[in-house]
């Protein structure tokens, strides 16, 4: 595992919006004054990050097979620390942290399962399904899980609930769960141009959903389709002032909430997979196609919001 700052200045152009993240920030903040740092560790390109509930993990998801968890001091002082996650027998396409446990992350790969993991003790339990899932998402309460299969475009979830209230200390096993699936029609109301379970096209013909999420209170379940338009950017929750956008352009764009004006860019060197804000502090991390010299994958993602003598 390696670290490296990197200095981004602003750059201009037009936002084709693919990829959204929302933010908290402080009052008078000069983005302008913050740099990137570069974090390596997947030998493959990297599809998603995610902060914890409490902002002091970040776990990553590559297509060699692996997810990782990043224990990061958000004022850049401390060593990095990470733990791999092994298991899954290909890409893992994206993951989610458990809202309410800062220490269960849930992956989401094309082997046609889900792992709960304890990014403690890398310890797991497996849900097998029907495709490969390349979408996953916690309900704000941490009881439901719902996951987009590729193949079928279908929209599913899993039940989550304690079995045990007793949570195990640090360094033990995971907090004991049982999972069951939810019948389609628990969420099918909630979907927007749905057929038994499926997203259908104006010619009736499945088309693939690229994003779902929940919005906080749990009564509604949003999906993003491959239609265009808004439809292809990534779900968010506005949290404070700033949103950050990227998508295929080279940059991320961060603009006010309220204004919707654009406040700074982070350069990219590569289309971006995957931009998360931490919840707590003023760090945005991201991930993208990243290419090396030989053009080969270069297993990174950055965190943009340090500060230049960190």
């Amino acid at each position: 595992m390696e670290s490296r700052e990197e200095e981004r200045k602003g750059s201009g152009g037009a936002v084709a919006a693919a990829a959204a993240a929302a933010g908290v920030s402080t009052p008078g903040m000069n983005l302008k004054n913050h740099v990137s740092r570069e974090y390596y560790g997947h030998k493959k390109k990297v599809h998603s990050v995610a902060w914890n509930c409490l902002g002091t993990k970040l776990a990553s998801g590559s297509i060699d097979h692996t997810a990782r968890v990043w224990s990061i001091d958000p004022h850049g002082h401390s060593k990095v620390k990470d733990i791999e996650l092994k298991g899954h027998t290909d890409s893992v396409d994206q993951l989610c942290w458990d809202p309410k446990h800062p220490d269960t992350v849930a992956t989401a790969a094309a082997d046609k399962s889900i792992r709960l993991w304890d990014a403690r003790s890398g310890k797991c339990q497996v849900v097998e399904l029907s495709g490969e899932n390349i979408n996953i998402t916690y309900k704000h309460d941490g009881t439901e899980i719902a996951v987009g299969n590729k193949v079928a475009s279908e929209v599913f979830g899993v039940r989550v609930e304690e079995a045990n209230k007793k949570q195990k200390t640090p360094g033990g096993g995971m907090i004991r769960r049982f999972v069951r699936r939810i019948q389609e029609t628990e969420i099918e109301e909630a979907l927007k141009r749905m057929k038994s379970g499926k997203a259908m096209g104006p010619d009736g013909i499945p088309i693939e959903i690229n994003e779902i999420a929940w919005n906080k209170t749990g009564d509604l379940f949003f999906i993003t389709t491959g239609l265009g338009g808004l439809s292809e950017q990534l779900a968010s929750i506005i949290l404070e002032s700033f949103i950050a956008y990227a998508s295929e352009d080279p940059f991320i764009d961060i603009a006010n909430v309220q204004t919707g004006r654009s406040i700074h860019q982070i350069p990219c060197k590569a289309a971006m997979n995957s931009v998360e804000w931490n919840p707590k502090y003023n760090l945005l991390a991201y991930a993208g196609d990243d290419k090396n010299k030989y053009q080969a994958d270069e297993g990174v993602f950055r965190i943009f919001g340090f500060e230049t003598h960190n």
